[in-house]
């Protein structure tokens, strides 16, 4: 009887799911038919309407921002976390037209909606023919998917880690989506390190997010506060002694600008290795930088800041 029941209940859950799949599909394909502004214009008004109601910005967005900026009003903050919502409304629209958005052109160092900050795009090109590894380290700011789409509309071989969302059919379905305009995504779970490492032994490019709350990560300072920190890109870069390089997008009105690092300073240890805890805080370090000078684009409704025990002194 209990197994019926199970049966029953796995059955109407993944009824649900399809469900669900379908509805995202039919919003999706009416979505991309409308014009894109007008789409964005929509998303964006809905998505500060709403979300600035949300428990979640008052208990994790403002907390963030106490954190990261205790000297600015309270009125700042929201003013910061309505340009975080605005921010995710147009993202979530520019996930539909994702094709439609990368117009670089490498020749002519041009693009109506893409450019590039000085010295970014040779940095790139050299990174693709060169023949070497590197592992190319990002936070959510802005659209922090483009830099992929610029991989593989451009030839550089590399693979990102993908969060899939927990419906299977709207998960397989914007896996195979994003992979048309990003490239090779690895799926997120047990064993993903692995698979992550193994990228930079075959001499490949590995794109990596790496700013926001780790389980089971060390502990680091971020904007003065202790936190528990993903030391994946430095771990993988010590095991294989490869170049960090780190990258960033910033929203310019309906563009944007993508900003890439020379490769990245760490201390080494007794052996030459690369230091782990030097690692991160000179990631730490740049993640400051970069939300100080464009704080209402980045992804502040994330709990970075949680209850940890610290180690007795």
């Amino acid at each position: 009887m209990r197994q019926v029941i199970a049966r029953t209940i796995l059955a109407l859950r993944d009824l649900s799911d399809l469900a669900v799949a379908l509805l995202v599909a039919g919003a999706i394909g009416l979505a991309r038919l409308l014009p894109e502004k007008a789409t964005t214009r929509f998303a964006v008004f809905v998505a500060v309407s709403i979300g600035m109601r949300l428990p979640l910005t008052r208990k994790v967005g403002m907390k963030n921002l106490a954190i990261a900026f205790p000297h600015m009003s309270l009125d700042e903050h929201r003013a910061i976390l309505e340009e975080c919502w605005a921010n995710l409304g147009r993202t979530s629209v520019e996930y539909l037209f994702l094709d439609r958005i990368w117009d670089f052109d490498p020749q002519t160092m041009t693009g109506s909606r893409v450019r590039f900050t000085e010295g970014s795009i040779e940095r790139f090109l050299q990174l693709r023919d060169d023949g070497k590894p590197a592992i190319i380290v990002s936070a959510h700011l802005a659209n922090w998917e483009l830099p992929m789409v610029a991989a593989a509309s451009h030839g550089l071989d590399a693979a990102a880690l993908f969060r899939a969302p927990n419906n299977k059919y709207v998960a397989k379905w914007l896996l195979n989506r994003r992979r048309v305009a990003m490239g090779e995504l690895i799926s997120a779970r047990r064993g993903s390190v692995h698979q992550l490492a193994s990228v930079v032994g075959e001499g490949r490019h590995l794109g990596l997010l790496s700013d926001q709350y780790y389980i089971g990560g060390p502990i680091h300072p971020l904007f003065g506060c202790p936190t528990r920190m993903n030391t994946t890109f430095a771990r993988i870069a010590r095991l294989h002694d490869c170049p960090v390089h780190a990258v960033r997008v910033i929203r310019q009105g309906d563009g944007f600008l993508l900003d890439l690092s020379e490769e990245l300073v760490f201390e080494r240890d007794a052996k030459g290795r690369i230091d782990i805890a030097s690692a991160m805080r000179v990631w730490a370090n740049l993640v400051e930088k970069w939300v100080t000078e464009h704080p209402g684009q980045w992804l502040w409704l994330h709990r970075r800041w949680r209850d940890v025990d610290l180690p007795k002194s």
